[in-house]
């Protein structure tokens, strides 16, 4: 697969996976022994527990909206910079629904096999995530 063919493939599962909640447009995306990097608590490799992923995610925090900011491939590897914007409505990782609105920014890549997803690392803004949800203290105001 081509990195543009590599790119429409992670594009699509921002926008019709994420946004759009098409879980199972995931078996067309995704290879059965997919691998992830960085686990949620729990959380195995392989399509199903990206299938959980994906539901734990959208039912915890909705609405929820991925805004991709830039896509860049090199080879078989993709990587997106995003940001997301949601309410805390179901709950997440045993932590109470808050019914807080949050935005934060986020670092994925993407490994692909045969124009496939198959592997993700990310890294995410957890702290600001947190502390807008109120489950963590907003540090004092400089220089207060």
């Amino acid at each position: 697969m081509s990195e543009q063919d590599n790119k429409a493939v992670v594009r699509r599962y921002y926008d019709e996976v994420l946004n759009q909640r098409n879980m199972d447009l995931l078996d067309e995306l995704a290879v059965e022994d997919y691998v992830e990097h960085d686990p949620f608590p729990g959380q195995g490799n392989g399509l199903a527990d990206l299938k959980a992923r994906v539901a734990g995610l959208c039912g915890a925090f909705n609405p929820l909206h991925f805004t991709i900011e830039d896509v860049i491939a090199e080879g078989d590897k993709v990587a997106v910079r995003w940001t997301n914007a949601g309410i805390d409505s179901g709950g997440f990782m045993g932590m109470p629904a808050t019914g807080k609105e949050f935005g934060i920014a986020g670092i994925d890549i993407h490994g692909l096999r045969g124009g496939k997803l198959a592997e993700h690392w990310h890294v995410v803004d957890q702290l600001a995530q947190m502390q807008q949800l109120g489950l963590i203290p907003q540090p004092e105001t400089a220089g207060a």
